[in-house]
């Protein structure tokens, strides 16, 4: 899950606006991860938040190397998360030999996935409306919007997920939207959102380049960092 823009990496790291909607990008995917992940009933899954801001001093050797050589590349990104680590031909294949109730719990892992990569833009899109006081809701950000807000590589990795699903073109477009829309209002929950909030703020405030797993979940599940600067979020 990385966080992209076409901007160069100097700009990025003097662009606090940018700064600030990055961080909710990650604790967006962060959130659903780990809140989505558990409200399934899915299993906990290690992962941890790179936030690239260079001048930190302690960013892994390959992790500076690769920013400076493609600064379009990424902006930040979470390492792990992923239920299904190697996507397969055919999910069909797949599960062949599996009993129907490792069938529908693979097939919820795989959603949860491609679900997981939808709320990372989204939480993005909906910090921006709120600083610019503007609406949101899904119709005025629809999916192609996503890549105004850091989405691009998300889309395409959604893509290949899809793709591994024997689906037709409506089947396709129906499944996109259900979880599209089902991203939508876990960011709409207040008490997902606020979590979202608080682990942005930490993502800031700790000015750490790696984000460890351990701190992840401690915010998002005591959710008690925020200190009360909304004022300066927007």
């Amino acid at each position: 899950m990385r966080r992209t823009c076409s901007t160069n990496t100097v700009n990025f790291v003097n662009d606090l606006r940018l700064i600030k909607q990055v961080a909710f990008h990650e604790a967006g995917h962060a959130a659903a991860i780990h809140i989505g992940n558990r409200q399934k009933q899915l299993p906990p899954i290690f992962f941890q938040i790179f936030f690239n801001q260079l001048h930190h001093t302690n960013y892994p050797d390959e992790f500076l190397s690769a920013a400076n050589e493609h600064p379009s590349t990424y902006l930040s990104k979470i390492e792990g998360g992923r239920l299904i680590h190697t996507l397969p031909s055919s999910v069909d294949k797949a599960v062949s030999d599996f009993n129907y109730t490792q069938k529908q719990n693979y097939l919820v892992a795989f959603e949860a996935d491609i679900f997981n990569y939808l709320v990372g833009p989204i939480a993005e899109a909906t910090y921006v409306a709120l600083r610019d006081n503007e609406p949101i809701n899904p119709y005025l950000v629809d999916l192609n919007a996503l890549n105004f807000y850091g989405g691009h590589s998300d889309l395409e990795t959604i893509n290949d997920y899809l793709n591994c699903l024997n689906l037709s073109a409506v089947e396709r477009e129906e499944t996109l939207s259900r979880l599209f829309l089902a991203a939508f209002s876990f960011i709409n929950d207040a008490e997902n959102w606020h979590a979202i909030l608080t682990l942005a703020e930490y993502i800031l405030s700790s000015n750490k380049a790696i984000i460890d797993h351990e701190d992840i979940i401690t915010i998002l599940d005591n959710n008690k960092f925020f200190l009360a600067r909304t004022n300066s979020w927007f």
